[in-house]
């Protein structure tokens, strides 16, 4: 497991105003504690190579906040990046009085002393703030950027789990494990859907009756379904969840169609809606990086996210329709119906989950997708959950995009994008876009 640490590097040099330096070194020491608990502070302000390589000796950073204090040349920042390789946020301090006398700090020359050592190093591929600790902007830029760094760091400690293959014509989720690892981190491994299912057939009643009743709890409606369905969804619940928690999974893909209906007899898609309550993320029709995407934003957002196609678009109410067969969280339903239970609307076989999704300000429509050439993109845009019934049988929630929703759709069929999506709950558009940044990942913003 590695250990997320955020390391806060205040350089500069004794020749400027100490007194104002002190304080805005107090004001951002203050400004970090409130954003995160990872922070690594040194005991005085930097301000010669040797106070900086002795703070150097002591910290493994995750994320390093690279602040002029006062001005400071490029001598210092080099020192940095010569050591470390994780990414760097380069934070600039407006100068705190200008009355016709002294410059305090020049922290924005020191800036560009540093920028133009990481543009060397990094080839520009670092994030940039400019601003007082006090003021809102700086903020919100050093919490995204924090935050961003926090999954990237996330995604290291990630073992994501592929079960069985993608159908015919859904190779767009299938997924490398070389990629996976080269470009997030994270470890990919694979398991065949015979195997899962032989484990679950494996299970008496009574050992797999603890499923049974959480799924009872948390819908509405599962006594309509037969009783063999009932069963052998608890029974492949345990499997799953066994096979997840015995090898460290903090995300699925797994294959639904046809195998659970033709091999089983009841489908898969109720054991992934609970999945993803459980903090596993969760994807059906064995979409991997749809699996990646859902991961990130439950990571971002601390709760479930849908995972859908888009299935309309309403150019009078500036929305898109997201929709899939059955496999949405519980916690993610409408309170005025619940996590109601249904049957596949195509195999006429349950449980599945049948509802529509929950109303919110803001969420964000996201995707890890591939261009032709294998290259990695995000796709990212906001808006607003409507509060909508079930608009077809299945799952569903109804998006009204900030920007105009036929272009979107427009521009992302013919840009070539996959057709899952994960709709996030929240605005966390800028800390995906930060992501994407550091990881040399392409954004496209829609």
């Amino acid at each position: 497991m590695t250990k997320f640490q955020v390391a806060y590097v205040p350089v500069g040099v004794p020749t400027f105003h100490l007194e104002s330096a002190q304080k805005e070194f107090e004001k951002s020491i203050d400004l970090l504690n409130t954003i995160t608990d990872a922070a690594i502070v040194p005991d005085k302000m930097l301000l010669s190579i040797q106070d900086l390589t002795n703070f150097l000796d002591t910290i493994e950073p995750s994320l390093i906040i690279l602040q002029n204090i006062t001005f400071a040349n490029a001598a210092y920042a080099s020192e940095v990046l010569k050591r470390f390789s994780c990414p760097v946020l380069l934070w600039t301090l407006r100068e705190p009085v200008i009355d016709g006398g002294r410059l305090r700090l020049n922290s924005l020359t020191g800036a560009y002393s540093a920028g133009n050592a990481l543009a060397a190093f990094r080839d520009g591929n670092f994030e940039y703030i400019f601003g007082a600790p006090q003021e809102e902007r700086a903020k919100k830029t050093i919490s995204a950027c924090i935050r961003a760094a926090w999954l990237k760091n996330e995604l290291k400690n990630l073992r994501i789990a592929s079960v069985g293959h993608t159908p015919q014509g859904f190779g767009f989720g299938r997924a490398m494990d070389a990629d996976m690892q080269k470009v997030f981190g994270a470890t990919l491994e694979s398991i065949e859907v015979r195997e899962l299912i032989d484990m679950a057939k494996g299970y008496t009643d009574d050992e797999c009756s603890e499923y049974l009743d959480k799924m009872t709890k948390c819908t509405v409606g599962l006594d309509k379904t037969p009783d063999n369905n009932r069963k052998d969804f608890a029974r492949l619940c345990k499997a799953y969840k066994e096979y997840v928690d015995e090898n460290n999974i903090g995300a699925l893909s797994s294959r639904c169609w046809p195998d659970f209906f033709t091999a089983f007899g009841t489908p898969v898609c109720g054991v992934l809606a609970m999945l993803n309550d459980m903090g596993v993320a969760a994807s059906c029709e064995a979409d991997t990086y749809g699996a990646l995407s859902m991961y990130m934003g439950m990571k971002l957002s601390e709760q479930a996210v849908f995972f859908g196609d888009p299935v309309s678009l309403d150019e009078s109410e500036n929305t898109i329709t997201f929709w899939h067969c059955g496999t949405a969280a519980c916690s993610i339903a409408r309170e005025d119906t619940g996590a109601t239970i249904g049957v596949h609307p195509n195999r006429k076989i349950g449980p599945v989950m049948d509802f529509g999704c929950k109303a919110a300000d803001k969420v964000t429509v996201f995707r890890v997708g591939q261009k032709a050439d294998g290259s990695f993109r995000f796709f990212v845009t906001t808006g607003s959950a409507l509060d909508k019934p079930k608009q077809f049988c299945g799952t569903s929630i109804v998006v009204r995009t900030d920007k105009k929703s036929y272009d979107i759709v427009n521009q992302s069929v013919k840009d070539g994008w996959e057709p899952h999506f994960v709709v996030i709950y929240g605005d966390c558009s800028d800390e995906l876009k930060i992501l994407g940044h550091m990881l040399e990942i392409e954004v496209c913003e829609y």
